[in-house]
C-alpha cells in the first residue's frame, strides 16, 4: 500500500496565489469549521483584508445529523452582513460536497449573500453532490475507507492528518 505525503505548507502557499485571483476589494472570507476557519484566519492576515475572517459549522444543516450530532468543532461567527456580500467560502478538503450543501444552508440562515464562491486545499474527488470549488491548491486520489483532514501546530504551521478508516 503507498503512503499519502502532502506538504500542507506549500499547498496553503498555492491557496494564498489562487484566493489573492479570487478575491475583489470587498471579499469577506468565511472559513468552515475547523481546518477551513484556520485557513481564513491565516488568509485574512497573509492578505491584510481589513476585519476578522468568519467561521461556520455545518452541524445543524447535516443530513447525517442524527448520527454524528452536534461536533467539537465551533460555532459559527460571521463578523459581516452577509446580505449582498461577495463571500469566499474555505475548506481544508473537499470530498462528497454535503459539508458544502450544510454550510449553504447555514450561510442563508444569517442573510442573502450576493456571490459565494469556494476555494480549497484540496479536492480529493468523490462527490455525491454537483459541488465543485472555484479553485483547489491540489486533487488527489484517496479510497473511501481513508480520511484526510488538516491539522495545525502550536505554532500555526500546517500538516495533513491522513488516517484509515474501518
Amino acid at each position: 500500500m503507498s503512503t499519502l505525503t502532502l506538504d500542507a505548507e506549500a499547498l496553503y502557499r498555492e491557496l494564498l496565489r489562487g484566493v489573492r485571483q479570487l478575491c475583489h476589494a470587498d471579499t469577506k472570507l468565511v472559513g468552515i469549521t475547523s481546518g477551513g476557519a484556520w485557513l481564513a484566519e491565516r488568509l485574512q492576515a497573509d492578505l491584510q483584508l481589513p476585519g476578522k475572517a468568519g467561521s461556520i459549522s455545518s452541524a445543524m444543516h447535516r443530513d447525517d445529523f442524527a448520527q454524528r450530532g452536534l461536533s467539537n468543532g465551533g460555532q459559527t461567527h460571521i463578523p459581516f452582513d452577509v446580505n449582498g456580500a461577495d463571500i469566499l467560502v474555505l475548506d481544508d478538503v473537499l470530498y462528497t460536497g454535503r459539508t458544502i450543501r450544510a454550510v449553504l444552508n447555514e450561510l442563508f440562515d444569517y442573510g442573502r449573500p450576493g456571490n459565494v464562491r469556494l476555494a480549497v486545499l484540496v479536492d480529493r474527488g468523490g462527490r455525491e453532490l454537483p459541488v465543485q470549488a472555484d479553485f483547489a491548491a491540489a486533487r488527489v486520489t484517496l479510497g473511501a475507507k481513508q480520511s484526510l483532514a488538516l491539522a495545525r501546530s502550536d505554532t500555526g504551521v500546517f500538516s495533513f492528518d491522513v488516517k484509515e478508516m474501518e
